[in-house]
């Protein structure tokens, strides 16, 4: 199983309940992200261990759909989703901590496994790789840049 990961640290000017109420927000994810383009709730209640929801992105000039579960939580510090695509997991942490200084520290730690590819396979996920990698932290970027600012509008 190979395993790539990722992690982006946001401050956040407003409290950590505000951050997390932002975060959690899956109903109005497409006002508060901008990479989200439409959400579609499988799961009725509120954001819960179990709770699923489809997400659409663009990227790339295609749309591409991802259903999310949350599969950890921890209110209102830390909560994991995971997705699965094929024979890929994607698994996404955030954790928030309060600063003396005020606001919020928002960390994202992101990673994907999949088994091990072989031949042809294993020779075009590695040129893919570094593309999809750039592309994953500029989308992530602006999630965490655009979790801030509606907190911070919020707060």
């Amino acid at each position: 199983m190979s395993t790539q990961e990722m992690r982006l640290t946001q401050h956040v000017d407003a409290p950590i309940e505000t951050v997390w109420a932002v975060l959690t927000d899956i109903e109005h994810a497409t006002e508060t992200l901008s990479g989200i383009i439409e959400v579609e709730p499988l799961t009725p209640g509120p954001y819960s261990v179990g709770f699923r929801w489809r997400e659409a992105r663009k990227m790339f000039g295609m749309t591409a759909s991802e259903e999310m579960e949350v599969t950890e939580l921890e209110a209102p510090h830390r909560t994991e989703v995971t997705a699965v695509q094929g024979d890929v997991t994607y698994r996404t942490v955030f954790t928030l901590a309060a600063k003396p200084t005020g606001g919020t520290e928002l960390v994202m730690l992101f990673g994907a496994s999949q088994p091990p590819q072989r031949g042809l396979k294993k020779l075009l996920g590695a040129a893919t790789s570094r593309l999809g990698a750039s592309a994953t932290r500029r989308m992530m970027e602006q999630d965490l840049q655009d979790i801030a600012a509606a907190a911070a509008a919020r707060a």
